[in-house]
């Protein structure tokens, strides 16, 4: 990974798609990403759904943006610091989630396998769709099919 300049990392971009700076981790970013994520989320799974919903929509457009910048400034197409696509993934995974820390691991397990195991069209987003949209929408897909797995283990428990 290559590691963002110092004029990047005073930018509100680079602190957006670093998650904070979570993308900063030297391995594993988008596992670091992911855990950070659980903080906002917090707060997040208080509002009502459409609320909910609201946010993960607001923060998937400010990422677009963020990752762009990012991704244009350090000439790489989806660098490793660019997490925010973990947010918008795991917060879609957890989007009515039961209650219980069992159902947050379930879903941050579900959601990291996605992510990286890239089913269709997960993957076809991977490939064929490039800048901060792309690097968003894959992770969204990603979280998507989090979101039924994990509903439908719930629904099964139920």
């Amino acid at each position: 990974m290559s590691f963002p300049s110092r004029q990047l990392r005073t930018s509100p971009a680079f602190w957006i798609a670093s998650g904070g700076g979570s993308g900063l981790a030297p391995v594993a970013s988008g596992t670091f990403g992911s855990l950070a994520a659980l903080l906002p989320w917090l707060l997040l799974r208080e509002l009502p759904p459409w609320a909910y919903l609201l946010a993960v929509l607001v923060v998937f457009a400010l990422g677009v943006w963020a990752a762009q910048r990012v991704i244009e400034t350090m000439r790489e197409e989806d660098p490793g610091v660019v997490v925010i696509d973990e947010f918008i993934g795991l917060w879609l995974t957890l989007f009515l989630a039961p209650p219980g820390w069992l159902w947050v691991l379930a879903g941050f397990l579900v959601f990291r396998l996605f992510d990286i195991w890239k089913p269709w069209p997960v993957r076809w987003a991977d490939r064929q769709l490039k800048g901060g949209f792309g690097t968003m929408v894959d992770d969204a897909l990603a979280g998507l099919y989090g979101f039924l797995c994990l509903q439908g283990l719930a629904w099964l428990l139920a």
